[in-house]
Parts: structure tokens; sequence; C-alpha cells
């Protein structure tokens, strides 16, 4: 019998089975780890269906590999005639409101009504696509997430933030709808290629250069994390519970994640330690086509960052060159030579001024766990950004793959 944190006060709990959140203003959401998620005789995501009509979305990736036993798991948990598996389409070319309209007519058709589910079996674009569906569905339905990315386990899984990208701009488009339930299965990172676990791993590797010098440290030991099995340092053996490298490294940047995010849920304030690497990297994905993957995109993004906050004096060059090292480490790019220009980033620097209330609030690490703000374009030197570019495109580095990502 697993236990459950009753949470009464705003704040992040963490119980047995994960995580509960409640935020100043009142929102409260969970995010558990489900191990077996799909065994029949797991109730855990039945469950959470309460039985209402539910309609399951699945990337093609998912389907592939999971869609039977999804199926099956429906089939043996669930009312007869009261579900429907709905294959999508995956990739950030997928991620329009077109494909959300698309989603909203096979709901339709399938029956759901508004005490129905929406269930989202995938990574953060199907996760993204669902929840942005299912909040304006007969103006918001719920929706449940059962988180198969490491990216989506870390990051689109213990969030609110729902979206699609239009207008020429990743993510203009969305709505803040907290899923019913979002369940992360880790033996669902045992069948993803080593890019999305890479991907996976720029998000973590984000809350631990903001927030937590020790996560940062096991990352610099233990780059091969969720990639192969690694011994858990001597030095971790209290902090992990005995539970391994995996376990602390997947449960610590959850812990982060939501503890960032409770105060500020809605993004009232602009000003966001978890915008590190979120100011040139969203411009770096779509002027690449989504060539450059969202996680790949974050890590050159923390690693331009980092090499201007030196530049401007704000973090000594040995903790940068740990930094930059460390992204290099886990086999993530750095730098991008096609949307790496100083002409191209400074115009990122220009949207993400205008998209925040016209204050830059550019996230820099000021050492190794800490991070402070750049709020103002004016404050950052004429030459500095092309100076923090030309350290970068000199250093040996992994080469982003020719085709986007996709799951």
């Amino acid at each position: 019998m697993t236990t459950q944190t009753a949470v009464t006060e705003p704040g992040v709990r963490a119980d047995e089975r994960g995580f509960a959140l409640l935020s100043p203003e009142g929102v409260s959401y969970r995010v558990d780890l489900v191990g077996s998620v799909l065994d029949p005789e797991n109730p855990a995501l039945a469950d959470h269906c309460e039985g209402r009509r539910t309609v399951a979305f699945l990337g093609p990736t998912v389907d592939r590999l999971y869609g039977e036993r999804i199926r099956r798991y429906l089939d043996a948990r669930l009312a007869p005639g009261s579900w429907t598996v709905v294959p999508i389409g995956g990739g950030e070319h997928h991620k329009t409101m077109d494909a959300v309209e698309t989603i909203c007519a096979r709901a339709k058709a399938a029956g759901l009504d508004r005490r129905g589910v929406m269930l989202a079996f995938g990574g953060g674009v199907t996760c993204d696509l669902v929840g942005f569906a299912a909040a304006i569905y007969n103006r918001g339905v719920r929706y449940i997430k059962v988180n198969t990315t490491l990216v989506g386990q870390v990051d689109v899984g213990v969030g609110v933030k729902t979206g699609v990208n239009a207008l020429g701009t990743k993510n203009m488009l969305g709505a803040y709808h907290p899923a019913h339930a979002s369940l992360n299965d880790p033996a669902f990172l045992t069948t993803l290629p080593d890019r999305q676990i890479r991907c996976g791993m720029g998000e973590i590797a984000k809350m631990a250069i903001i927030r937590d010098e020790r996560l940062f440290r096991v990352l610099e030991e233990c780059p091969e994390v969720f990639r192969r099995p690694v011994d858990e340092p001597g030095w971790l053996a209290g902090a992990s519970g005995g539970r391994g490298v995996e376990d602390y490294v997947l449960r610590t940047s959850m812990a982060l994640m939501m503890e960032e995010l409770c105060p500020n849920l809605r993004e009232h304030d602009l000003a966001r330690l978890v915008d590190f690497g979120h100011t040139f990297g969203p411009v770096i994905e779509t002027a690449s086509d989504y060539r450059v993957a969202h996680g790949e995109s974050v890590a050159v993004d923390m690693a331009i960052s980092s090499e201007l906050a030196r530049v401007m004096g704000l973090i000594s060059p040995e903790d940068c060159e740990r930094i930059v090292r460390l992204i290099a480490s886990l086999d993530l790019p750095v730098y991008d030579p096609g949307t790496c220009t100083p002409e191209l980033m400074g115009r990122a620097l220009r949207a993400s001024w205008e998209r925040r209330g016209r204050r830059l609030h550019l996230v820099v690490p000021d050492g190794i766990g800490t991070a402070v703000f750049v709020d103002d374009l004016e404050d950052i030197p004429a030459t500095a950004l092309e100076e923090a570019l030309d350290a970068l495109a000199v250093r040996p580095a992994p080469a982003v793959p020719a085709a986007p990502v996709s799951r």
C-alpha cells in the first residue's frame, strides 16, 4: 500500500508515489512515478479515468511500440464501448492548430462529452497537443498524461502549459491547463533512442546548473545515466535512499522543476529561472526547421548564456568551463553553425525582450547551482554576444543530427 501526502499549504510535497503541488492561487495537481503502468493488473491509470468516456491519443512511435499493450490495458480495465484509441502525428511539424482541431474532431466523433477524458500517451509534442485540445474542447475537459520520453517526464509532464507552434514562433498559442493526472513510468525510457535521452538530459542539466550543485556533480560523474547502467557514487548513497542514480536524477529533476513553477504557475511574473535555455533556444529550433531538437536547442542556449555571463564578468571562467564541459559530456551540442550567428542570436534576444513585456529577464548562471537575471537589453555590452559565440565556435562538440527527432 503506497502513501500519498496531502498538501494543505502552498508548495510541493514528496511522497512514496511522487509529488503533489498546491500553488498559492489554489491550483493543485500531482505527478506520480508508476511502474508497470500498462500492466492490466495495475489499476493506477484506470482509476484516474473514473469510469468516464475516454479517448486515448498516441504518437506514431508510441503506437508502434506500445499500441497493442495500451489497447489490451484499456480493454481489461475500462468498460466495453467506453474508450477509443486514436493515433496522431508526431514531431514539431505536427504541433499546429490544425492538429489540435483534428484531435477535437476525433474526440467529438468518438462521443466525448464534457465529463470525458482525453488521454495522452507520448512525449512533449503529443502531451502539448492533447493538453491544448482538452483546454478548449467544450471549454475544457479532463486530460491525463502518460509521459513516455525523458523530456516529457522531467519537463512537460510536471507543468501546466500546453500549446502549439504558430505565426513562425514556437509555442505561440496555448493555455494553462493542469492535467488531472500525470504518470511517469521509468520503464518507457528503456526504449528511447540515444538522441531522445540526450534531449531529456538537456532539461535535467538546466535544473542542475541553475538550482542544484549536487545534481550537477552527479551528472558530471555519471553522464551516461539513462543510457547504460551506472554505479552510484558512494557519496550519493544517503541522498538517493538506495534507489540508484536514475531514480535520484529523475525525482530530483521533477521536484526542482515543480518547486520553481509552483509560486508562479501561470507566469504572472515573467522573470523565471526555468527560462534558462529558452531565450536563444526557440529561435534556434525554428530557424533550423526543427533540425535542432528542443533538448539540443536548450543545450546550445545554456552554453551561449554561460559564455555571455563569463564575458560580462558574472561567472568565473572556471565555473563557465565546467558548465560547457558538462553539456558536451552529455553528447549535447554547445554551438550550431547554421543558426548561431550574431545577427540571428541578437534577434532572439530582442524577440525575448518583446515577449517578456519589454524586459529581457535573460537567465545566466553566476556559479554552479545558482543563477541571476540580466534584465535589460542595454545591460549586454555591444560585443559580448559575438565574443560568447566565438568562444563556442572553436570548441569540439557533438554534431546535431540532420533529421528532426520525434516520438
